[in-house]
C-alpha cells in the first residue's frame, strides 16, 4: 500500500502542475460569499436607520472621525451595496471578483472601525466577519473555481 496519496490534498492534472486544493476550500469560499452578503445587508441597514432615524444612535464623547448621521448612513449604504455586489461576485470564482471582495470588506472593515463609538459591539462583530471573509478570498479563493 502507497502512502504517496493520502494527503486531504490533491493535485489537478489538467496542465497546472504542483497546485494542490482542499475540497473544503470551496465550502469555505461559498461560507465566505455568503457572509459578505450578509455583512452587505448589515451595512445597508445600519445606514438606512442612521439616514432614516438620527435619534437612535448614541453619540458619545468626541471621536477623531467626526461626521454627521446622515453622512455616516449613506457611508454605510454604498459600502453595503459594495460588500452585496462582491458577495454575489465571489460564487462566479473569478480573480476580479476575489480582489474585489477583499477590497470591499478591508473598507466595510475600516467604516465599522470607525463607526466604533457608535455601536461597539456590532461594529467589533462587522470587523471579525471581514476578517474571515478576506482569509477565505485569499487563501481559497482559487478552489471555488471549476474548471
Amino acid at each position: 500500500m502507497s502512502y504517496e496519496n493520502t494527503s486531504l490534498t490533491t493535485n489537478l492534472d489538467d496542465g497546472r502542475q504542483g497546485q494542490r486544493y482542499s475540497g473544503s476550500g470551496g465550502g469555505l469560499v461559498s461560507f465566505a460569499a455568503v457572509m459578505l452578503i450578509m455583512v452587505g445587508i448589515f451595512h445597508a441597514i445600519q445606514g438606512l436607520v442612521a439616514l432614516l432615524n438620527d435619534d437612535f444612535f448614541v453619540v458619545g464623547r468626541e471621536y477623531v472621525f467626526q461626521f454627521d448621521l446622515t453622512s455616516w448612513g449613506w457611508i454605510h449604504l454604498l459600502v453595503g451595496l459594495g460588500a452585496v455586489a462582491a458577495g454575489a461576485g465571489l460564487f462566479l470564482g473569478k480573480m476580479w471578483a476575489r480582489v474585489f471582495a477583499v477590497v470591499v470588506a478591508s473598507l466595510s472593515m475600516l467604516s465599522s472601525f470607525m463607526w466604533l463609538p457608535f455601536y461597539p459591539l456590532w461594529s467589533l462583530t462587522l470587523i471579525s466577519l471581514d476578517v474571515l471573509v478576506i482569509w477565505a478570498a485569499i487563501v481559497h479563493g482559487r478552489d471555488l473555481v471549476d474548471e
